[in-house]
């Protein structure tokens, strides 16, 4: 079943100038690494948002090399939701491969992880940015520090697997029904972020 992405957060990725997608950031310049993928360009829009708040290009997960993944902490990751209710592989997006194929064999162990999610609450009110849980629990199962997870309120769903502890496990969006805060909620997220160590 679809669900609609939101970072692509009824903004199109065309609504702001296009941000490099590769290579990603050198290390001497920025040590945030930022990934996400997407299938109707909602999460792109978003993590669009994130990047210009910090000053780092975006790299699509499936484009991404493993050595420069792991040169980089924190990590900000992202994905849309896609197989709404599905146990695994929620994205519909490179993240479905990468996450149980990749993973396991990068060397992310301590690294800081801040993750977003995008969906559609009206739609989907029952499996709202699940893919973002997803995230959640293999960078956890890894061995990362997740960090950046937010309020629930201001939103307007009935389930979500992006919920742990009655918070979301990162910044959510919703460009299809609140596409008007998104680019706030983003920045607001980025402030958290450096208050909890992130160094942009």
């Amino acid at each position: 079943m679809k669900f609609s992405a939101v970072i692509l957060f009824a903004a199109s990725a065309n609504a702001f100038a296009p941000i490099s997608q590769s290579p990603a950031l050198s290390t001497e310049l920025n040590s945030v690494g930022v990934y996400y993928s997407t299938s109707t360009g909602n999460t792109e829009t978003v993590c669009g948002y994130i990047c210009e708040e910090i000053g780092a290009e975006m790299v699509d997960i499936g484009d991404a090399e493993d050595s420069e993944i792991a040169s980089h902490d924190p990590l900000i990751v992202g994905a849309p939701t896609w197989h709404t209710g599905a146990d695994e592989q929620r994205s519909g997006t490179s993240w479905d491969d990468w996450l149980y194929d990749t993973l396991p064999n990068v060397e992310l162990e301590g690294k800081k992880v801040a993750i977003f999610g995008v969906g559609d609450q009206a739609s989907y009110a029952d499996n709202f940015c699940d893919a973002a849980g997803e995230l959640y629990d293999l960078f956890s199962a890894k061995g990362c520090t997740i960090i950046g997870k937010t309020s629930t309120d201001g939103y307007d769903h009935e389930e979500s697997k992006a919920v742990v502890d009655d918070q979301f496990v990162g910044l959510m969006c919703d460009e299809d029904n609140q596409d008007d805060l998104s680019e706030d909620r983003a920045k607001a997220w980025v402030e958290q972020l450096k208050g909890e160590g992130m160094e942009v």
